[in-house]
């Protein structure tokens, strides 16, 4: 396979060479540049095109979020990996609703940060467990999509595909699953999004959650 080209966005050098030296041992993955603050990661994503970008959220010049949202909107394919230190609910949510694919806390080992870049340049959304309470709390208490007929618009075949995200599986795997094409599996979740109202597998996975399809294991 080809490497995944990562591009670092971190204000400390001592986090971006730390990350760097890190995935220097992943033959599948490649570091193709380093941004200190948020308007180089913006220029540098579109000079270089990277596949992932590993951003923190506060950053000199242009926060993590401001530039989350200007490169999603100039390149809505590439996945932005949020790793930070901060965990307040004004971030994850920004950021989350900003495009990024994928929110993890530097308390987490070298293995999980890997395994959440895998994820993410598959398509999956990833998202450290306290964010993910965070993000269950919300739509608990929120009244957006809390219509329980949205799900009964929802095919057999759709309601199978979603569940199957729920459980973490990836586009590819739910294909090979229900022996059906992935372009197939991108269109049952397009139909889901539109359905349901929302704009992630992160958010259609939540509402899953919260009326009962699955459970939180």
């Amino acid at each position: 396979m080809e490497k995944i080209r990562i591009l670092l966005a971190d204000d400390h050098e001592f986090v971006r060479e730390s990350i760097h030296k890190l995935l220097e041992n992943e033959p599948n993955l490649e570091v193709v540049g380093e941004a200190s603050d948020g308007e180089q990661m913006v220029a540098l994503a579109d000079k270089l095109k990277p596949d992932i970008i590993i951003a923190d959220v506060a950053m000199p010049k242009l926060n993590g979020i401001e530039a989350t949202k200007q490169i999603k909107k100039a390149n809505p394919s590439v996945g932005i990996l949020v790793f930070t230190a901060y965990n307040f609910d004004q971030y994850v949510f920004a950021l989350l609703e900003a495009g990024a694919a994928g929110y993890l806390l530097k308390d987490i080992c070298a293995r999980d940060l890997i395994n959440g870049i895998y994820a993410v340049h598959r398509g999956d959304s990833v998202l450290h467990p306290s964010v993910a309470s965070k993000l269950i709390r919300k739509f608990k208490c929120a009244n957006k999509n809390n219509n329980p007929q949205a799900f009964d618009t929802l095919t057999d075949r759709e309601l199978e595909v979603l569940k199957l995200a729920a459980q973490g599986r990836s586009n590819k795997e739910i294909a090979n699953q229900l022996h059906l094409s992935i372009r197939t599996i991108e269109s049952h979740i397009g139909h889901i999004f539109s359905k349901l109202g929302v704009n992630s597998r992160t958010e259609a996975v939540i509402l899953a959650l919260k009326r009962g399809l699955v459970g939180l294991e």
